[in-house]
């Protein structure tokens, strides 16, 4: 599975980003997909993840209430909306699949296989 990551930007403080990532191979379903960012310095944190049927979604507490993650299967691609925006959210964002029978956490970075090569998100105050 190769992911392809795009939609990062510039904004101002208060506004509003969407990130999309595309999945080639088979079997887009048969992946949760989750987003992670890294800002300079800090640790790769957990964003949000989809489950593989896209029913069951999963927050950060940090985001929880201004992003959405989605996921369009017909087009193996996952989008997270980013609303509220705020200068801490500034960082790169990286997609990243896991298998759904893995059996590993959704918040944990190690338990993603594939990640996509990060996008640019800068937020002004």
């Amino acid at each position: 599975v190769q992911l392809q990551a795009c939609g990062g930007g510039l904004v101002q403080a208060g506004g509003s980003l969407r990130l999309s990532c595309r999945a080639s191979g088979r079997s887009f379903s048969s992946y949760t997909m989750g987003w992670f960012r890294q800002a300079p310095g800090k640790e790769r944190e957990f964003v949000a993840a989809i489950s593989g049927n896209g029913v069951i979604t999963y927050y950060a507490d940090s985001v929880k209430g201004r992003f959405t993650i989605s996921r369009d299967s017909a087009r193996n691609t996952v989008h997270l909306q980013m609303n509220s925006l705020k200068p801490e959210d500034s960082a790169v964002y990286y997609c990243a699949a896991k298998p759904i029978d893995s059996g590993t956490s959704v918040y944990y970075r190690n338990s993603y296989i594939y990640w996509g090569q990060g996008t640019l998100v800068t937020v002004s105050s």
